[in-house]
């Protein structure tokens, strides 16, 4: 669910903190989605509980998510600053398309530009 790089200059907190908000962001985790207690997820990573717990803490005051005593910590809605720079995202991506446009790409190439992974060459 969740990888961490070991190799990263990042503390493992910070990693474990930047892997759940992408993954709220694209939508693999929802509002109201389960996360593993901090203990599953100390097991699965293999890394102290408390390394967890604070990642949790920090998540939880940035509002990502919330802890309901004795029944876990849960994906929350979307954070407003989360939803200010999702719409500013798709504010970009628009203003990309129109470009592609005038210069004759159509949408279609765009998704298959993206699906291959970038690749132009594909």
């Amino acid at each position: 669910m969740f990888v961490l790089d070991y190799r990263d200059a990042r503390p493992i907190y910070t990693q474990l903190c930047d892997s759940i908000k992408e993954q709220i962001l694209t939508g693999v985790l929802q509002e109201g989605d389960r996360l593993p207690s901090v203990r599953e997820l100390a097991v699965q990573l293999t890394i102290n509980p408390n390394t967890i717990q604070r990642s949790y803490a920090i998540l939880e005051d940035e509002g990502w998510i919330a802890s309901v005593p004795g029944k876990g910590s849960f994906v929350a809605p979307l954070p407003a600053a989360a939803r200010v720079q999702t719409a500013a995202a798709w504010e970009e991506l628009e203003a990309l398309r129109l470009k592609f446009a005038r210069l004759g790409i159509g949408t279609e190439e765009i998704i298959r530009y993206l699906s291959e992974g970038g690749n132009k060459n594909a």
